[in-house]
């Protein structure tokens, strides 16, 4: 199982020799953002013994499931950026699939593997708490996205749910001008 532990860690970094170095360079804050974040619910999880870690690939994996905070989760949320970003209802329907898969389909088999164990937490808590995440960096990524912004595109770097419209957004200082 610790095998598959470190494929967990490993393969999902190799999928991104299939992105640009823009497309990288774009969603990575968020990716980094997305580690910080699950390493503090990890943290948060030992502390409040919200689950139990058995397996790990490293000596402080009873506290942080190095290969799914820093592996599968962390890449899987960069390829979900790089597929839906800029089209919320379906960034948060992939979240909401993909969370309720982990939640309800793989922590059970992460159970009957002797891998981790919910303890004082549902999965429907847990689920709960994967997806308020998911909205958290969602936002995170909007407050990001002007510095990628191209030149003479302000209007199109503050839109969180999609492009905006040319007409109708400008101040009235700048109508004036």
């Amino acid at each position: 199982m610790r095998f598959v532990l470190v494929l967990l860690l490993v393969v999902p970094w190799l999928s991104l020799f299939w992105l640009d170095k823009q497309t990288i360079k774009r969603y990575m804050p968020v990716t980094i953002f997305t580690a910080l974040l699950m390493t503090i619910i990890f943290q948060i999880a030992y502390t409040f013994k919200w689950w139990t870690i058995h397996q790990s690939i490293v000596p402080w994996g009873y506290m942080i499931d190095v290969s799914f905070a820093y592996g599968i989760f962390t890449v899987g949320t960069l390829w979900i950026f790089v597929l839906t970003y800029r089209k919320f209802w379906i960034y948060l329907l992939t979240n909401v699939a993909m969370d309720a898969i982990f939640a309800f389909v793989v922590f059970p088999l992460l159970d009957k593997t002797g891998v981790a164990t919910l303890h004082k937490i549902s999965a429907w808590q847990y689920f709960l708490v994967i997806l308020a995440i998911s909205l958290l960096i969602y936002g995170y990524q909007a407050w990001q996205e002007p510095i990628f912004a191209a030149p003479g595109n302000e209007r199109k770097k503050f839109r969180m749910f999609g492009d905006m419209p040319e007409k109708g957004f400008m101040s009235r200082r700048q109508k004036a001008e």
